[in-house]
């Protein structure tokens, strides 16, 4: 673990409060009498930004002039979640900020919730990037987040009154966004369209058209580090804003077409691409950050060089792929050091495969990104020909090898009619690595197993994780207390692997008692958030049962409402025992992409049995569903610190990793779960009496998809199972009409693809276990600090230190 240093001397909260009012009159335009909320929170954030600003420059002046190779993580997400906590607490200044604004007559909490939460990420992939990068800066190492600034993020989610969802326009960027500085003058031009032509023997692409990528950018401190790296997000802006001629012609929509075309490219996050116009836009999106930013590192690394030595590219940052989304950064690459630099196709090669990395975060074909080669040639075709020539020099290295010609075949780059990102990506790169132990071994062995046969050496596995400032430290104040409290030092929160040390504590009866005291606060606070958030009344009282994860056939929803509706059927119908019940509530957060049908259905079924259970008096202070609209880190930091029971249920064999399952444990939850994913480190580390196993393996799985899956049968065998369909298709929960959820229904019974109703027996038994056990508070805190205790694998620091050993080979700049 890197040596962190104390944070230089921080300013009195005197001085911290006079520094807000100088933003206040100056930049603001009000007075501390007349400041608002919302002018609060924006002149205290430029003023932590002031703070922060030497160290950036600093960082930077080293991370160009020093020998430390740099890390450039390209993702098409960042779900940064607010900014003022985090960097308050990492300038060191958390305390200052609470007097100062107390001083200025408001409450730390209402400055805090004035802000908007970014819309620039949907799940996993944008928090992990996100983790990553403040990790990345909290261990001194110097790094670029190169992404997409979203004028409308993903989209708001507001369900109708017939609990389906409606997607809204997410409007983060509609008032003063403080913490990005928008850097004309560092603009990039990017370029799509037109045709390829050969002049003077060489290959020359004349686009039809182009666009001007204007940086964003983003202070990344690091905790105590005296580090600030830069998150960089790029905006699309037209060259061509306005066409007065056209304009005076009356022509209106025509005048502004240039703008609107190029500034869609940035407007929303993964575009619907059901079809062409979709499709192309994604593309665009994915070529028009990649281009800027491979681009912006060569200004960076070499300023004002017409000829640099790019040879030494790879010695000066290494780009890490964050799963299929950049890989055209590969050919463009490729495009740059040949047609703009005039580089051999070896020697270019050569320099592109050293510069990246991939990550791939799925093991579902369908997420491996294969783009129709139309789609290429019509935007980059440039990038289209570069791309056929990289699949023919692969072909001929894997017959080099002695590779079977129907497996090479299979492994094809480019096969004419499409492109498989991913097999370009591992081609393309020097290494290759999974996301936790089982899904790494499941690429090699399943997934991506013709190339790890051919290239055993570029794969490895590094196992994720998230980063305890937020999760633990911001998220859980009060658990944080009584870490340090139990460990004698604070000093757990950069070095995760000291939580060890609580396992003594387990045994202390008088220690667990604190530590329950400090869920049931969280509990407690939850009542608070979620009254004040979603209006509704809930029970603290009740066990908290959550599961909040994107909306996905595989993480299976589908099993958890059907136990609950299971529950529900027993409790109305008495084979469940009225004493025999634990009052519990169920939390679903969760969003559907917009044309996933089955998705949004379950969520429809998720609000309807909410609905009928909620407003039942059978069963009232028994059982509660609540589906939480708009599932953000927000509402994860509030959640997650209130949870007893974490549900990560997937299917084995089909979660990459999951970071939620991370969070929760850290913060002391119980799982119940199946192995999938990093589930199974989780219940290595944390013991597997601590964790709630149920299902089939993955072996299990891939046994009875060969012998053949008939989801009928489980219907049949478990009357509690048939009960619950029986109830959705019956009309129960949709005031009776029957047709309602009759293709969930049907999917359910005739093809069931992720195996729900077959592990469905397994999760309803388990469920008795952990009953009895909630029954028993000493000896479930027990567990669940245990939880906590054996969890500090999981920081993202861990995961960037194994990144730098594996992957990188670099480290932090020197003090």
């Amino acid at each position: 673990m890197t040596e962190i240093t104390a944070p230089k001397s921080p300013v009195t909260a005197d001085q911290f409060a006079d520094e807000i009012r100088e933003q206040l009159k100056y930049a603001q335009g009000v007075t501390a009498e007349q400041a608002t909320a919302a002018d609060v929170y924006v002149a205290a954030a430029k003023a932590v930004r002031n703070h922060l600003q030497d160290a950036w420059f600093t960082t930077q002046a080293d991370t160009v002039n020093g020998n430390t190779k740099a890390v450039g993580y390209l993702s098409a997400e960042f779900l940064m979640g607010k900014q003022l906590e985090n960097a308050l607490l990492n300038a060191g200044l958390t305390d200052q900020f609470d007097e100062a604004v107390k001083a200025l007559g408001f409450e730390p909490k209402d400055i805090v919730d004035a802000e908007y939460e970014p819309g620039l990420g949907n799940g996993g992939l944008g928090r992990l990037a996100a983790c990553f990068i403040d990790s990345l800066a909290s261990l001194g190492v110097p790094a670029f987040g190169y992404g997409i600034q979203y004028r409308y993020g993903i989209f708001k989610q507001q369900f109708d009154e017939n609990g389906k969802q409606v997607e809204t326009p997410d409007y983060w960027l509609s008032n003063e966004e403080p913490w990005g500085h928008i850097d004309y003058n560092r603009d990039q031009k990017v370029s799509f369209g037109g045709e390829v032509v050969e002049e003077n023997g060489k290959k020359v692409w004349k686009p039809a058209w182009s666009v001007r990528a204007v940086p964003v950018d983003y202070l990344v401190p690091g905790y105590k580090s005296q580090r600030v790296n830069t998150l960089r997000l790029w905006t699309a802006r037209s060259y061509d804003e306005f066409d007065l001629l056209a304009f005076n012609r009356s022509e209106y929509m025509e005048a502004v077409e240039p703008k609107v075309k190029a500034e869609n490219i940035s407007k929303i996050l993964y575009p619907e691409d059901s079809t062409k116009v979709g499709k192309e836009l994604r593309l665009e999106q994915q070529y028009f950050f990649v281009s800027a930013s491979l681009h912006d590192a060569i200004r960076v690394f070499y300023p004002g060089q017409d000829k640099p030595d790019l040879t030494t590219f790879p010695d000066k940052i290494t780009f890490q792929l964050n799963d299929t989304h950049p890989v055209i950064g590969i050919p463009e690459l490729m495009r740059i050091l040949i047609d703009e630099y005039g580089y051999d196709w070896d020697t270019a090669w050569t320099i592109t495969q050293k510069t990246f990395n991939y990550t791939c975060h799925t093991l579902l074909p369908e997420a491996l990104e294969v783009w129709p080669s139309s789609l290429i040639g019509e935007l980059l075709p440039r990038h289209l020909e570069i791309i056929e020539k990289i699949s023919d020099q692969f072909k001929a290295e894997l017959r080099e090898k002695g590779v079977a010609e129907n497996t090479i075949n299979d492994m094809a780059i480019y096969t004419g009619d499409a492109v498989r990102m991913a097999y370009l990506a591992t081609y393309g790169g020097s290494h290759v690595n999974g996301v936790a132990e089982l899904h790494s071994q499941l690429l090699k062995d399943v997934t991506l197993k013709n190339f790890s046969d051919a290239y055993p050496d570029k794969f490895t596995n590094v196992t994720n994780g998230v980063t305890p400032r937020r999760f633990v430290k911001l998220a859980n104040p009060a658990l944080s207390d009584l870490i340090t409290e139990g460990l004698g030092t604070d000093k757990w929160v950069s070095d995760l692997e000291m939580l060890q040390g609580l396992v003594p504590l387990a045994q202390d009866d008088e220690f667990v008692k604190k530590f329950a005291a400090v869920k049931q606060a969280n509990k407690h606070a939850f009542v608070g958030f979620a009254k004040d958030h979603y209006g509704i009344d809930i029970d603290e009282n009740t066990m908290f049962n959550t599961m909040v994860k994107r909306l996905h056939e595989y993480k299976r929803q589908s099993l958890k409402i059907l136990a609950v509706i299971s529950r529900y059927a027993g409790i109305k119908n008495g084979t469940v025992a009225a004493d025999d019940v634990l009052p519990r509530t169920v939390f679903f957060g969760a969003k559907a992409a917009p044309g996933y049908y089955l998705a949004k259905m379950t969520i429809q079924l998720i609000n309807n049995v909410a609905r009928v259970i909620n407003n039942d008096p059978d069963v009232k202070g028994k059982l509660a569903v609540h589906m939480l609209p708009n599932y953000n880190i927000e509402m994860a930091q509030n959640l997650i610190p209130a949870t007893e029971l974490d549900e990560q249920i997937s299917q084995a064999g089909k979660e990459a990793s999951g970071t939620g399952n991370m969070k929760f444990a850290l913060n002391g939850a119980l799982t119940v779960g199946t192995l999938d994913g990093a589930n199974v480190e989780i219940r290595e580390r944390v013991g597997a009496e601590n964790f709630f196993l149920f299902g089939m393996n993955v072996d299990e799985v891939e046994a009875l998809y060969a012998n053949g899956y008939d989801p009928a049968k489980y219907y049949e065998a478990d009357p509690r199972l048939k009960q619950a369909i029986d109830l959705v298709a019956g009309g129960t929960f949709s005031e009776g009409d029957r047709n309602a959820y009759a293709p969930l229904v049907s999917d359910w019974l005739t093809k069931d693809w992720f195996m729900t109703l077959a592990d469905f027996t397994s999760y309803a038994n388990i469920q008795a276990k952990i009953e009895e056990l909630y029954t028993h508070p000493l000896d479930w805190n027990r567990k669940a600090l245990l939880n906590v205790a054996n969890s500090g694998f999981f920081s993202s620091d861990r995961s960037i230190e194994d990144y730098l050993e594996r992957i990188w080979h670099t480290g932090p700049l020197a003090d």
